[in-house]
Protein backbone atom coordinates (compact mmCIF):
# COMPACT_ATOMS: atom_id res chain seq x y z
CA UNK A 1 0.00 0.00 0.00
CA UNK A 2 2.92 2.38 1.58
CA UNK A 3 4.65 1.49 -2.10
CA UNK A 4 1.58 1.83 -4.66
CA UNK A 5 1.04 5.53 -2.60
CA UNK A 6 4.81 6.25 -2.78
CA UNK A 7 4.45 6.08 -6.75
CA UNK A 8 1.32 7.84 -7.37
CA UNK A 9 2.85 10.54 -4.90
CA UNK A 10 6.41 10.80 -7.57
CA UNK A 11 3.91 10.21 -10.45
CA UNK A 12 2.06 13.24 -9.30
CA UNK A 13 5.21 15.62 -8.55
CA UNK A 14 7.03 14.55 -11.63
CA UNK A 15 3.79 16.13 -13.52
CA UNK A 16 3.94 18.83 -11.82
CA UNK A 17 7.77 19.71 -12.51
CA UNK A 18 7.20 18.70 -16.01
CA UNK A 19 4.36 20.94 -16.00
CA UNK A 20 6.44 23.55 -14.53
CA UNK A 21 8.99 23.20 -17.40
CA UNK A 22 6.64 23.72 -19.58
CA UNK A 23 5.35 26.50 -18.42
CA UNK A 24 8.51 28.22 -18.08
CA UNK A 25 9.31 30.39 -21.21
CA UNK A 26 12.46 29.66 -23.05
CA UNK A 27 14.59 33.08 -23.10
CA UNK A 28 16.23 34.43 -25.92
CA UNK A 29 18.74 37.11 -26.23
CA UNK A 30 18.98 39.16 -29.28
CA UNK A 31 23.06 40.07 -29.40
CA UNK A 32 24.29 43.66 -30.62
CA UNK A 33 26.98 42.32 -32.67
CA UNK A 34 28.94 45.46 -35.12
CA UNK A 35 30.24 42.97 -37.01
CA UNK A 36 27.42 40.87 -37.77
CA UNK A 37 26.80 40.04 -41.30
CA UNK A 38 24.02 41.14 -44.07
CA UNK A 39 21.65 38.58 -45.14
CA UNK A 40 21.65 38.43 -48.78
CA UNK A 41 18.71 38.85 -50.51
CA UNK A 42 19.89 36.10 -52.64
CA UNK A 43 19.36 33.42 -49.88
CA UNK A 44 15.50 33.71 -50.86
CA UNK A 45 16.34 32.71 -54.61
CA UNK A 46 13.72 30.11 -56.67
CA UNK A 47 14.05 27.28 -59.06
CA UNK A 48 12.51 27.15 -62.52
CA UNK A 49 13.48 23.66 -63.93
CA UNK A 50 12.10 21.88 -67.37
CA UNK A 51 9.68 19.57 -65.42
CA UNK A 52 6.48 18.40 -65.25
CA UNK A 53 4.04 21.70 -65.53
CA UNK A 54 6.70 23.76 -64.05
CA UNK A 55 7.64 26.10 -67.54
CA UNK A 56 4.97 24.92 -69.84
CA UNK A 57 1.46 25.64 -67.80
CA UNK A 58 2.86 27.14 -65.33
CA UNK A 59 4.74 29.99 -66.15
CA UNK A 60 4.58 29.87 -69.86
CA UNK A 61 1.32 29.59 -71.79
CA UNK A 62 2.29 31.08 -75.27
CA UNK A 63 1.20 33.84 -76.40
CA UNK A 64 -2.11 32.95 -78.17
CA UNK A 65 -3.41 31.26 -74.83
CA UNK A 66 -6.86 33.06 -73.40
CA UNK A 67 -5.16 33.21 -69.82
CA UNK A 68 -3.95 36.22 -70.00
CA UNK A 69 0.01 36.82 -70.77
CA UNK A 70 3.05 38.93 -71.39
CA UNK A 71 4.39 37.05 -74.63
CA UNK A 72 3.46 33.90 -73.29
CA UNK A 73 4.11 34.47 -69.97
CA UNK A 74 1.36 33.74 -67.06
CA UNK A 75 0.81 37.73 -66.03
CA UNK A 76 -1.27 36.41 -62.46
CA UNK A 77 2.25 34.28 -61.88
CA UNK A 78 4.12 37.13 -63.05
CA UNK A 79 2.41 39.58 -60.37
CA UNK A 80 2.22 36.98 -57.27
CA UNK A 81 6.52 36.29 -57.97
CA UNK A 82 6.92 40.26 -57.77
CA UNK A 83 5.24 40.17 -55.16
CA UNK A 84 7.46 38.12 -53.57
CA UNK A 85 10.47 40.23 -54.44
CA UNK A 86 12.31 37.07 -55.22
CA UNK A 87 15.80 38.14 -55.75
CA UNK A 88 16.95 35.66 -58.96
CA UNK A 89 15.35 32.57 -60.62
CA UNK A 90 17.54 29.64 -61.19
CA UNK A 91 16.60 27.82 -64.96
CA UNK A 92 16.83 25.19 -66.81
CA UNK A 93 17.23 22.77 -64.35
CA UNK A 94 18.45 20.18 -62.31
CA UNK A 95 19.05 17.25 -64.21
CA UNK A 96 17.47 18.59 -67.59
CA UNK A 97 20.34 21.54 -67.59
CA UNK A 98 22.91 18.73 -68.57
CA UNK A 99 20.52 17.61 -71.98
CA UNK A 100 20.03 20.89 -72.20
CA UNK A 101 21.31 22.99 -75.52
CA UNK A 102 20.52 26.56 -75.65
CA UNK A 103 20.86 27.47 -79.53
CA UNK A 104 17.74 24.74 -79.93
CA UNK A 105 15.73 27.57 -77.77
CA UNK A 106 16.65 30.32 -79.87
CA UNK A 107 14.98 31.76 -83.31
CA UNK A 108 12.00 31.28 -84.72
CA UNK A 109 9.93 29.08 -82.82
CA UNK A 110 8.35 27.19 -85.68
CA UNK A 111 11.97 26.14 -86.68
CA UNK A 112 13.13 25.44 -83.40
CA UNK A 113 13.50 21.40 -82.94
CA UNK A 114 12.03 19.38 -79.95
CA UNK A 115 13.30 17.79 -77.50
CA UNK A 116 12.66 14.64 -75.08
CA UNK A 117 12.86 15.61 -71.57
CA UNK A 118 14.64 12.08 -70.94
CA UNK A 119 14.80 12.71 -66.91
CA UNK A 120 10.92 13.77 -65.81
CA UNK A 121 8.24 12.14 -68.19
CA UNK A 122 10.52 10.97 -71.14
CA UNK A 123 7.72 13.99 -72.39
CA UNK A 124 8.87 15.84 -75.93
CA UNK A 125 9.05 19.70 -75.87
CA UNK A 126 9.06 21.87 -78.64
CA UNK A 127 11.76 24.22 -77.20
CA UNK A 128 9.41 27.24 -77.06
CA UNK A 129 10.10 28.51 -74.15
CA UNK A 130 14.46 29.32 -74.31
CA UNK A 131 16.91 31.93 -73.13
CA UNK A 132 14.53 34.89 -74.36
CA UNK A 133 12.06 33.94 -73.28
CA UNK A 134 13.34 33.34 -69.97
CA UNK A 135 15.47 36.20 -69.86
CA UNK A 136 12.72 38.84 -70.75
CA UNK A 137 10.29 36.97 -68.15
CA UNK A 138 13.57 37.96 -65.50
CA UNK A 139 13.33 41.24 -66.47
CA UNK A 140 9.23 41.40 -66.30
CA UNK A 141 9.73 39.58 -62.67
CA UNK A 142 12.72 42.45 -61.74
CA UNK A 143 14.97 39.61 -60.71
CA UNK A 144 18.35 38.02 -61.32
CA UNK A 145 18.69 35.30 -63.55
CA UNK A 146 20.95 31.97 -62.90
CA UNK A 147 21.65 29.92 -65.45
CA UNK A 148 22.72 26.55 -65.07
CA UNK A 149 25.11 25.64 -67.94
CA UNK A 150 25.69 21.81 -69.71
CA UNK A 151 28.72 20.33 -68.78
CA UNK A 152 27.48 17.01 -68.69
CA UNK A 153 26.71 16.69 -72.72
CA UNK A 154 27.65 19.87 -73.76
CA UNK A 155 31.29 21.89 -74.64
CA UNK A 156 33.17 24.61 -73.43
CA UNK A 157 32.59 26.48 -76.90
CA UNK A 158 28.55 26.15 -75.98
CA UNK A 159 28.93 27.42 -72.48
CA UNK A 160 30.89 30.16 -73.51
CA UNK A 161 28.59 31.06 -76.69
CA UNK A 162 25.98 31.09 -74.26
CA UNK A 163 27.84 33.75 -72.01
CA UNK A 164 28.97 35.66 -75.09
CA UNK A 165 25.13 35.86 -76.86
CA UNK A 166 24.09 37.01 -73.32
CA UNK A 167 26.26 39.45 -71.99
CA UNK A 168 28.85 40.69 -75.04
CA UNK A 169 27.76 43.96 -76.06
CA UNK A 170 29.86 44.65 -78.77
CA UNK A 171 30.40 43.15 -82.30
CA UNK A 172 30.72 39.39 -82.11
CA UNK A 173 29.42 36.13 -84.03
CA UNK A 174 26.92 35.10 -80.98
CA UNK A 175 25.75 39.34 -80.12
CA UNK A 176 25.36 39.10 -83.83
CA UNK A 177 22.67 36.31 -83.73
CA UNK A 178 21.07 37.75 -80.71
CA UNK A 179 20.35 40.98 -82.01
CA UNK A 180 18.91 39.12 -85.67
CA UNK A 181 16.91 37.23 -82.99
CA UNK A 182 14.99 40.47 -81.87
CA UNK A 183 17.33 41.54 -78.54
CA UNK A 184 19.74 44.65 -79.26
CA UNK A 185 20.96 44.97 -75.90
CA UNK A 186 22.72 42.28 -73.90
CA UNK A 187 20.75 41.21 -70.42
CA UNK A 188 24.19 40.73 -68.64
CA UNK A 189 23.76 37.68 -66.85
CA UNK A 190 25.80 38.03 -63.69
CA UNK A 191 25.21 34.16 -62.24
CA UNK A 192 26.27 31.25 -63.99
CA UNK A 193 25.79 27.40 -62.89
CA UNK A 194 28.48 25.11 -64.01
CA UNK A 195 26.93 21.71 -64.90
CA UNK A 196 24.46 20.53 -61.81
CA UNK A 197 24.70 17.71 -59.91
CA UNK A 198 28.06 16.42 -61.17
CA UNK A 199 27.97 13.80 -59.31
CA UNK A 200 24.83 12.35 -60.67
CA UNK A 201 22.78 13.08 -63.26
CA UNK A 202 25.78 16.08 -64.36
CA UNK A 203 27.88 13.32 -65.49
CA UNK A 204 28.29 10.70 -62.27
CA UNK A 205 31.83 12.52 -62.06
CA UNK A 206 34.14 12.09 -59.41
CA UNK A 207 34.82 15.24 -57.98
CA UNK A 208 38.97 14.95 -58.64
CA UNK A 209 37.66 14.83 -62.24
CA UNK A 210 34.51 17.48 -62.17
CA UNK A 211 37.42 19.84 -60.07
CA UNK A 212 39.28 19.68 -63.59
CA UNK A 213 36.29 20.14 -65.73
CA UNK A 214 35.46 23.41 -64.06
CA UNK A 215 38.71 24.89 -64.27
CA UNK A 216 38.42 24.01 -68.18
CA UNK A 217 34.89 25.81 -68.25
CA UNK A 218 35.27 28.92 -66.55
CA UNK A 219 39.09 29.32 -68.18
CA UNK A 220 36.78 30.13 -71.19
CA UNK A 221 34.74 32.62 -69.47
CA UNK A 222 35.04 36.51 -68.72
CA UNK A 223 35.93 37.94 -65.89
CA UNK A 224 33.18 39.70 -63.74
CA UNK A 225 30.28 36.67 -63.49
CA UNK A 226 29.54 35.04 -60.31
CA UNK A 227 30.47 31.29 -61.16
CA UNK A 228 29.25 28.32 -59.27
CA UNK A 229 30.70 25.18 -58.54
CA UNK A 230 28.73 22.27 -58.35
CA UNK A 231 28.28 20.98 -55.07
CA UNK A 232 27.69 18.40 -52.78
CA UNK A 233 24.44 16.17 -52.09
CA UNK A 234 24.13 16.68 -48.73
CA UNK A 235 26.85 15.21 -46.90
CA UNK A 236 29.29 14.53 -49.20
CA UNK A 237 31.96 16.56 -47.51
CA UNK A 238 34.85 15.17 -49.57
CA UNK A 239 33.62 16.69 -52.46
CA UNK A 240 33.21 20.15 -51.32
CA UNK A 241 36.79 19.25 -49.53
CA UNK A 242 38.33 18.82 -53.10
CA UNK A 243 36.64 21.32 -54.99
CA UNK A 244 38.22 23.85 -53.04
CA UNK A 245 41.87 21.84 -52.72
CA UNK A 246 42.14 21.63 -56.42
CA UNK A 247 40.06 24.39 -58.19
CA UNK A 248 42.09 28.17 -57.79
CA UNK A 249 40.11 30.20 -55.26
CA UNK A 250 40.26 33.24 -58.26
CA UNK A 251 38.13 30.42 -60.01
CA UNK A 252 35.49 30.00 -57.78
CA UNK A 253 32.35 32.44 -56.87
CA UNK A 254 30.48 30.10 -54.93
CA UNK A 255 30.19 26.11 -54.06
CA UNK A 256 26.70 24.54 -54.40
CA UNK A 257 25.13 21.92 -52.44
CA UNK A 258 22.10 20.02 -52.61
CA UNK A 259 19.50 18.77 -49.49
CA UNK A 260 15.80 17.90 -49.50
CA UNK A 261 13.74 16.88 -46.31
CA UNK A 262 13.75 13.19 -47.34
CA UNK A 263 13.08 10.27 -45.64
CA UNK A 264 13.48 7.43 -47.57
CA UNK A 265 14.04 8.32 -51.52
CA UNK A 266 12.61 4.77 -52.47
CA UNK A 267 9.01 5.56 -50.54
CA UNK A 268 8.92 9.11 -49.32
CA UNK A 269 5.35 8.80 -48.05
CA UNK A 270 1.85 11.30 -48.69
CA UNK A 271 2.40 15.26 -49.95
CA UNK A 272 -1.14 14.92 -47.86
CA UNK A 273 -2.35 12.71 -45.72
CA UNK A 274 0.82 12.27 -43.78
CA UNK A 275 1.42 11.00 -39.99
CA UNK A 276 2.92 12.75 -37.18
CA UNK A 277 5.74 10.17 -37.12
CA UNK A 278 6.50 11.31 -40.93
CA UNK A 279 6.23 15.08 -39.78
CA UNK A 280 8.65 14.32 -37.53
CA UNK A 281 10.73 12.65 -39.56
CA UNK A 282 10.70 15.17 -42.48
CA UNK A 283 11.71 18.32 -40.23
CA UNK A 284 14.67 15.70 -38.77
CA UNK A 285 15.85 15.87 -42.46
CA UNK A 286 15.05 19.43 -42.98
CA UNK A 287 16.79 20.46 -40.03
CA UNK A 288 19.65 18.86 -40.78
CA UNK A 289 20.78 21.71 -42.83
CA UNK A 290 21.88 23.20 -39.74
CA UNK A 291 24.57 20.93 -39.74
CA UNK A 292 25.20 20.46 -43.32
CA UNK A 293 25.82 24.47 -43.72
CA UNK A 294 28.27 24.22 -40.91
CA UNK A 295 30.45 21.29 -41.44
CA UNK A 296 30.67 22.45 -45.44
CA UNK A 297 31.23 25.69 -44.23
CA UNK A 298 34.33 24.97 -41.97
CA UNK A 299 35.67 22.73 -44.50
CA UNK A 300 35.84 25.89 -46.82
CA UNK A 301 37.56 28.46 -44.02
CA UNK A 302 40.28 25.91 -44.14
CA UNK A 303 40.70 27.35 -47.56
CA UNK A 304 38.80 30.84 -47.55
CA UNK A 305 39.24 32.10 -44.45
CA UNK A 306 38.02 35.55 -45.60
CA UNK A 307 34.59 33.89 -46.65
CA UNK A 308 34.81 35.33 -50.37
CA UNK A 309 33.46 32.59 -51.68
CA UNK A 310 29.68 31.63 -51.31
CA UNK A 311 28.07 28.70 -50.01
CA UNK A 312 25.00 28.51 -52.24
CA UNK A 313 22.28 25.94 -51.28
CA UNK A 314 20.46 26.17 -54.81
CA UNK A 315 18.58 23.10 -54.53
CA UNK A 316 16.26 22.35 -51.25
CA UNK A 317 13.27 21.53 -50.21
CA UNK A 318 10.38 19.09 -49.24
CA UNK A 319 10.25 15.93 -51.64
CA UNK A 320 7.23 13.49 -51.22
CA UNK A 321 5.46 11.28 -53.57
CA UNK A 322 3.54 13.07 -55.78
CA UNK A 323 -0.35 13.71 -55.26
CA UNK A 324 -2.45 10.94 -56.32
CA UNK A 325 -3.60 9.94 -59.69
CA UNK A 326 -0.80 12.80 -61.14
CA UNK A 327 2.31 12.34 -63.64
CA UNK A 328 4.96 10.76 -61.13
CA UNK A 329 7.70 12.25 -63.11
CA UNK A 330 6.21 15.62 -62.82
CA UNK A 331 6.47 15.63 -59.17
CA UNK A 332 3.24 17.60 -58.22
CA UNK A 333 2.66 17.27 -54.74
CA UNK A 334 0.64 19.85 -52.47
CA UNK A 335 1.60 21.69 -50.37
CA UNK A 336 0.31 22.19 -46.26
CA UNK A 337 1.34 23.26 -42.98
CA UNK A 338 4.51 20.83 -42.76
CA UNK A 339 5.99 22.93 -45.48
CA UNK A 340 5.68 26.29 -44.19
CA UNK A 341 7.08 24.89 -40.79
CA UNK A 342 9.83 23.58 -42.99
CA UNK A 343 10.63 26.87 -45.11
CA UNK A 344 10.55 29.11 -41.81
CA UNK A 345 12.80 26.96 -40.07
CA UNK A 346 15.44 26.16 -43.12
CA UNK A 347 15.28 29.90 -43.67
CA UNK A 348 16.07 30.87 -39.81
CA UNK A 349 19.17 28.42 -40.58
CA UNK A 350 20.25 30.46 -43.55
CA UNK A 351 19.99 34.01 -42.15
CA UNK A 352 21.75 32.74 -38.97
CA UNK A 353 24.65 31.66 -41.78
CA UNK A 354 25.02 34.65 -43.60
CA UNK A 355 28.37 35.20 -42.88
CA UNK A 356 28.76 31.95 -45.67
CA UNK A 357 25.51 31.07 -47.24
CA UNK A 358 24.85 34.09 -49.42
CA UNK A 359 22.49 32.36 -52.30
CA UNK A 360 19.87 29.42 -52.35
CA UNK A 361 17.04 27.91 -54.41
CA UNK A 362 14.01 26.74 -53.39
CA UNK A 363 13.00 24.03 -55.40
CA UNK A 364 10.58 24.47 -57.15
CA UNK A 365 8.70 27.70 -57.84
CA UNK A 366 5.44 26.46 -59.40
CA UNK A 367 4.00 23.44 -59.74
CA UNK A 368 6.45 21.25 -59.13
CA UNK A 369 7.98 20.65 -55.15
CA UNK A 370 7.59 22.66 -52.37
CA UNK A 371 5.93 25.46 -55.19
CA UNK A 372 4.89 28.52 -53.86
CA UNK A 373 2.70 28.49 -56.89
CA UNK A 374 -0.01 25.95 -58.22
CA UNK A 375 -2.16 26.58 -61.25
CA UNK A 376 -4.77 24.39 -63.39
CA UNK A 377 -5.19 26.01 -66.19
CA UNK A 378 -6.72 29.53 -65.82
CA UNK A 379 -6.68 28.93 -61.93
CA UNK A 380 -3.50 29.85 -59.72
CA UNK A 381 -3.38 29.36 -56.02
CA UNK A 382 0.03 30.57 -53.53
CA UNK A 383 0.58 27.84 -50.90
CA UNK A 384 1.81 28.15 -47.24
CA UNK A 385 5.38 28.13 -48.59
CA UNK A 386 4.91 31.31 -50.53
CA UNK A 387 3.02 33.33 -47.37
CA UNK A 388 6.36 32.01 -45.53
CA UNK A 389 8.57 33.59 -47.93
CA UNK A 390 6.75 36.60 -48.44
CA UNK A 391 6.46 37.13 -44.70
CA UNK A 392 10.39 36.77 -44.52
CA UNK A 393 11.01 39.69 -47.06
CA UNK A 394 11.56 41.49 -43.88
CA UNK A 395 15.34 40.11 -44.06
CA UNK A 396 15.83 41.09 -47.54
CA UNK A 397 19.56 42.61 -47.28
CA UNK A 398 19.26 43.31 -43.63
CA UNK A 399 22.15 42.89 -40.87
CA UNK A 400 21.80 39.91 -38.60
CA UNK A 401 20.70 39.89 -34.96
CA UNK A 402 22.26 37.32 -33.41
CA UNK A 403 20.58 35.31 -31.17
CA UNK A 404 21.20 33.21 -28.08
CA UNK A 405 18.84 30.77 -26.54
CA UNK A 406 18.15 26.53 -25.64
CA UNK A 407 15.49 25.28 -27.53
CA UNK A 408 12.97 23.61 -26.06
CA UNK A 409 12.47 19.77 -27.36
CA UNK A 410 9.73 18.62 -29.59
CA UNK A 411 9.57 15.03 -28.02
CA UNK A 412 8.52 11.92 -30.58
CA UNK A 413 8.88 8.41 -29.61
CA UNK A 414 12.30 8.52 -28.16
CA UNK A 415 13.59 10.92 -30.08
CA UNK A 416 13.49 14.76 -30.41
CA UNK A 417 14.35 18.10 -31.78
CA UNK A 418 14.42 21.27 -31.13
CA UNK A 419 11.30 22.85 -31.17
CA UNK A 420 11.92 26.44 -31.68
CA UNK A 421 13.46 28.17 -34.38
CA UNK A 422 14.77 32.03 -34.76
CA UNK A 423 16.35 34.61 -36.54
CA UNK A 424 16.62 38.13 -36.19
CA UNK A 425 17.77 41.26 -38.36
CA UNK A 426 18.14 45.13 -38.23
CA UNK A 427 16.96 46.83 -41.92
CA UNK A 428 18.28 50.24 -43.27
CA UNK A 429 15.11 51.98 -41.46
CA UNK A 430 16.15 50.65 -38.14
CA UNK A 431 13.15 48.10 -37.86
CA UNK A 432 13.91 44.83 -35.73
CA UNK A 433 12.54 41.92 -37.02
CA UNK A 434 12.19 38.86 -35.83
CA UNK A 435 11.00 35.15 -37.34
CA UNK A 436 9.72 32.65 -35.01
CA UNK A 437 8.89 28.45 -35.79
CA UNK A 438 6.88 26.16 -33.57
CA UNK A 439 8.18 22.87 -34.84
CA UNK A 440 5.91 21.25 -32.13
CA UNK A 441 3.13 19.50 -33.67
CA UNK A 442 1.43 19.65 -30.82
CA UNK A 443 2.50 21.76 -27.97
CA UNK A 444 2.20 25.66 -27.86
CA UNK A 445 5.66 27.23 -26.33
CA UNK A 446 6.46 30.48 -24.56
CA UNK A 447 9.04 32.37 -25.18
CA UNK A 448 10.64 35.52 -23.86
CA UNK A 449 12.40 38.05 -26.16
CA UNK A 450 14.73 40.06 -24.18
CA UNK A 451 14.52 43.76 -26.00
CA UNK A 452 15.61 46.05 -23.51
CA UNK A 453 18.13 48.85 -24.46
CA UNK A 454 17.15 48.16 -28.06
CA UNK A 455 14.76 51.60 -27.51
CA UNK A 456 11.56 49.67 -28.47
CA UNK A 457 8.12 51.44 -28.28
CA UNK A 458 5.79 48.98 -30.54
CA UNK A 459 5.30 45.51 -31.80
CA UNK A 460 2.97 44.04 -34.30
CA UNK A 461 3.40 40.62 -35.83
CA UNK A 462 1.61 38.20 -38.23
CA UNK A 463 1.26 34.84 -38.05
CA UNK A 464 0.18 31.49 -40.35
CA UNK A 465 -1.14 28.72 -38.82
CA UNK A 466 -3.57 26.62 -39.36
CA UNK A 467 -5.85 24.21 -37.21
CA UNK A 468 -4.25 21.38 -38.83
CA UNK A 469 -1.01 20.24 -39.80
CA UNK A 470 -2.58 18.61 -43.51
CA UNK A 471 -4.39 21.71 -43.94
CA UNK A 472 -3.39 22.92 -47.36
CA UNK A 473 -5.17 25.56 -49.88
CA UNK A 474 -6.66 24.10 -53.16
CA UNK A 475 -8.45 25.45 -55.99
CA UNK A 476 -11.51 25.05 -54.23
CA UNK A 477 -10.51 26.80 -50.98
CA UNK A 478 -7.14 28.94 -52.21
CA UNK A 479 -7.44 31.06 -48.87
CA UNK A 480 -7.98 28.15 -46.22
CA UNK A 481 -4.25 29.35 -44.84
CA UNK A 482 -3.29 32.80 -45.25
CA UNK A 483 -1.09 34.70 -42.98
CA UNK A 484 -3.07 36.95 -40.54
CA UNK A 485 -2.07 39.37 -37.60
CA UNK A 486 -1.15 38.09 -34.42
CA UNK A 487 -1.63 39.02 -30.64
CA UNK A 488 -0.56 36.35 -28.81
CA UNK A 489 2.56 38.30 -26.72
CA UNK A 490 2.62 40.98 -24.30
CA UNK A 491 5.58 43.82 -23.62
CA UNK A 492 6.67 43.92 -20.44
CA UNK A 493 8.86 46.92 -20.30
CA UNK A 494 11.52 45.36 -23.32
CA UNK A 495 10.79 41.97 -22.33
CA UNK A 496 8.64 40.39 -25.28
CA UNK A 497 6.54 37.17 -23.49
CA UNK A 498 4.75 35.01 -26.46
CA UNK A 499 2.83 31.97 -26.67
CA UNK A 500 3.47 30.36 -30.38
CA UNK A 501 0.79 27.71 -31.28
CA UNK A 502 1.78 24.33 -32.17
CA UNK A 503 3.38 24.15 -36.23
CA UNK A 504 3.03 27.90 -36.97
CA UNK A 505 5.41 30.52 -37.73
CA UNK A 506 5.50 34.03 -36.54
CA UNK A 507 7.32 37.48 -37.53
CA UNK A 508 7.58 40.54 -35.39
CA UNK A 509 8.23 43.95 -36.07
CA UNK A 510 9.59 46.32 -33.69
CA UNK A 511 10.55 49.83 -33.74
Amino acid sequence: MKKTFLIAFLFVVFNQITFAQKEKPTVITLVNDEKAPIINKHIYGHFAEHLGRSIYGGFFVGDTSKIPNTKGVRNDVVAALKDLKIPNLRWPGGCFADTYHWKDGIGPKENRPTIVNQWWGGVTEDNSFGTHDFLNMCELLQTEPYISGNVGSGTVQELSDWVQYTNFDGKSPMSDLRKQNGRTEPWKVKFWGIGNEAWGCGGNMKPEYYAGEYRKYTTFMPEGLIRIASGASSDDYKWTETLLKDIPLKMLGGVAIHHYAVIDWNKKGADVDFTEDHYFKTMKEALKMEELVTKHSAIMDKYDADKKIDLVVDEWGGWYDVEKGSNPGFLYQQNTMRDAVLAGATLNIFNNHADRVRMANLAQCVNVLQAVILTDKAKMILTPTYHVMKMYTIHHDAKLIPVNFSSPLYNFKEESLPAVSVSASKDKNGLVHISVVNVDSKNKNKIEIDLSGMGIKSVSATILTSPKLQDHNNFDSPNKIVPGAFKGFENRKGKLEITIPPFSVITLEAK
